[in-house]
C-alpha cells in the first residue's frame, strides 16, 4: 500500500527504470508530459491518458495493520494507469521515421525484461507497496489510440499503449479502526484430574463364606466414586467415596467356588481378583 501521491511515484518510477535500462547511443532523454508539450527533439515519453479503478481489488476485506496488529486499516483503492509511450526523433531524408522507431523498440525492450517494475528501481514512496507493480503491454485499439491523438494540436507519431497495475493508494489514517478484542480471558482450563490418583492396594477377606463383607482399602479414594462387579454381576454401582476404605457384601446365596471380582475407582484406577466362597 502506498501514499496518496504514488501515481506520480510510479510515473517517476517507470522514467527511472527506462533510463537507466535503455542502452542507446547516445542516451536517450525520458520524459513525463502531454504529447503536445515540448520536451527535445530526441526523447522518449510517457503520457499517462487514462485511470481505471481495478476490479480484481475492488471488494477487498479490512486488513490488520502491517505496523500496529490492534489495528484494521480500510482497504486501499487499487489503481490500473494506462500510459502512451511515445518516440520522437528528428526525421531521416532518406529513412524518415528510423530513429524514433528504434527508440520506441529499445523502450520496449526494456519494459518488456522488466513485467515488475523492480524494487531497486522503485522510489522510495513504492519500496513497502504490498503489492507487485506490473507492466503489460496493452494491444492496439486504434479507436482509442485515435481519441487520445485527437485531443492535440500534434500530428500523430507511432505509440504504443501500456497499463501499470496495482498501484493502491492508501485511506487517510481516520478511517482506521481498532481490532475486535477477539481473546476474552487467557488462564488455566480446569482439568479435573488428580496430581497423585487414587489408587487400591488391597483387598481384604478374599477367602470365606458367601455373604461376608471383604473390604477394599487404597490412597486417593475421597472425592471419587467406586463400581464393583462380581463375575460380571454389579454390587456396587458409583459408590461416593469419602474414606480410603469401603466394604462390599458379597451375596448370601454364591455357591462355593471362585468369583472373579473387579473394583473399579472412577475409571482411573482398577484391580481384579478372585475371591474364595467356602461352604
Amino acid at each position: 500500500m502506498s501514499a496518496a501521491t504514488a501515481i506520480g511515484m510510479v510515473s517517476e518510477s517507470l522514467r527511472g527504470l527506462l533510463s537507466a535500462e535503455m542502452t542507446l547511443t547516445p542516451a536517450v532523454p525520458v520524459t513525463v508530459m502531454a504529447p503536445d508539450e515540448a520536451g527535445g527533439p530526441r526523447r522518449i515519453n510517457l503520457f499517462l491518458y487514462k485511470v481505471d479503478e481495478n476490479p480484481a481489488f475492488k471488494n477487498a476485506d479490512w486488513q490488520v495493520s502491517r505496523t500496529d496488529p490492534a489495528v484494521l486499516v480500510p482497504p486501499p483503492l487499487s489503481l490500473t494507469l494506462s500510459y502512451l509511450m511515445t518516440a520522437y526523433a528528428p526525421n531521416d531524408a532518406q529513412n524518415g521515421n528510423a530513429t524514433a522507431h528504434a527508440i520506441l523498440g529499445e523502450a520496449m525492450r526494456v519494459l518488456h525484461q522488466n513485467p515488475v517494475i523492480p524494487s531497486t528501481d522503485l522510489v522510495p514512496g513504492l519500496q513497502d507497496a504490498k503489492e507487485l507493480i506490473q507492466i503489460i503491454l496493452n494491444p492496439v485499439n486504434l479507436n482509442e489510440l485515435s481519441t487520445v491523438w485527437a485531443t492535440f494540436s500534434q500530428p500523430f507519431r507511432m505509440s504504443v499503449l501500456y497499463e501499470v497495475t496495482v498501484v493502491q493508494l492508501d485511506q487517510a489514517a481516520e478511517a482506521q479502526v481498532p481490532a475486535p478484542q477477539r481473546v476474552r480471558a487467557v488462564g488455566v482450563p480446569d482439568i479435573r484430574a488428580p496430581f497423585a490418583p487414587p489408587t487400591i492396594d488391597s483387598v481384604a477377606d478374599v477367602s470365606g463364606p458367601a455373604g461376608r463383607t471383604v473390604t477394599v482399602s487404597g490412597t486417593q479414594f475421597a472425592g471419587w466414586q467406586a463400581s464393583v462387579t462380581l463375575s460380571g454381576e454389579s454390587l456396587l454401582t458409583a459408590l461416593p467415596l469419602t474414606t480410603d476404605t469401603f466394604p462390599v457384601t458379597l451375596p448370601a446365596s454364591l455357591a462355593p467356588g471362585f468369583y472373579e471380582l473387579r473394583v473399579d475407582i472412577s475409571r482411573l484406577t482398577r484391580k481384579t481378583l478372585f475371591v474364595e466362597v467356602t461352604p
